[in-house]
């Protein structure tokens, strides 16, 4: 892999690796990568022949999963930006479309995941966890999707967990109700020019081996991206309702 540069202002890049002639290819952009769901969505997705732009916070893990995705054989792009900081944020993305084209695909799986009981996390940690779960998922989709509305086709598909709200997660469960909302209210705007808006809602912890594997769990998102538009679901929910 290339090394990256630092721009004076905006996210660090990592040049694409891969094939010549990414910029005319349609892929994936993934903001949210990790070593879990994250990064299996993303080689899922590459399986398939897409190219994938991946986006963090964590340059270690941005360059941790673009290596994994580039043995697959595709182009590969990553950046580093926090969701909750829109002008890089929107200056990740724009700089994914520069290097592979406009996303067919776009996954929003940031999150903000901790244990807080009614009354123990701040206003000023609720507003962060908020702005993480719901406000950075709210900048990606509306910054996509004009685009896709335009060209009558593309899956923006969000993270979503909690389907039962927890009171031992309360910043978590009311993130992800703002997720449900919000796939709503962009699938009823973006949805009838050709977008599918959908989540995934995991009800449970991810891990490797385990009824939460994130390999199974990645074949939603491929499911959901490929379904016909006459059976386009809004939800897929992975796992036991209710499980805590």
């Amino acid at each position: 892999m290339s090394e990256f540069n630092l721009p004076v202002s905006g996210p660090v890049e990592w040049p694409v690796s891969g094939s010549e002639g990414a910029k005319e290819m349609s892929g994936l952009v993934l903001i949210g990568v990790g070593p879990g769901l994250g990064r299996a969505v993303a080689e899922r997705f590459a399986r398939e022949g897409l190219p994938v732009a991946l986006v963090a916070r964590s340059e270690h893990g941005v360059r941790a999963a673009t290596e994994s995705v580039a043995g697959y054989g595709v182009p590969v792009f990553g950046a580093t930006a926090d969701s909750t900081d829109e002008k890089a944020l929107r200056a990740a993305l724009d700089a994914a479309e520069r290097e592979l084209g406009p996303p067919e695909a776009v996954v929003y799986n940031a999150a903000w995941i901790r244990r807080d009981a009614p009354g123990e996390l701040p206003a000023a940690g609720q507003l962060a966890a908020w702005a993480v779960n719901v406000v950075g998922a709210l900048t990606t989709a509306t910054h996509v999707a004009p685009a896709m509305a335009r060209r009558g086709a593309g899956s923006i598909i969000i993270t979503g967990g909690m389907p039962v709200p927890v009171p031992e997660r309360v910043s978590l469960s009311l993130g992800k109700a703002g997720v449900r909302a919000l796939v709503e209210l962009l699938d009823a705007h973006y949805g009838p020019a050709g977008v599918h808006v959908a989540t995934v809602t995991v009800a449970g912890a991810v891990a490797a081996g385990t009824a939460f594997d994130p390999d199974d769990i990645a074949e939603h998102y491929w499911r959901l991206h490929t379904q016909p538009r006459l059976d386009w679901q809004r939800e897929v929910v992975h796992g036991e309702v209710g499980l805590r």
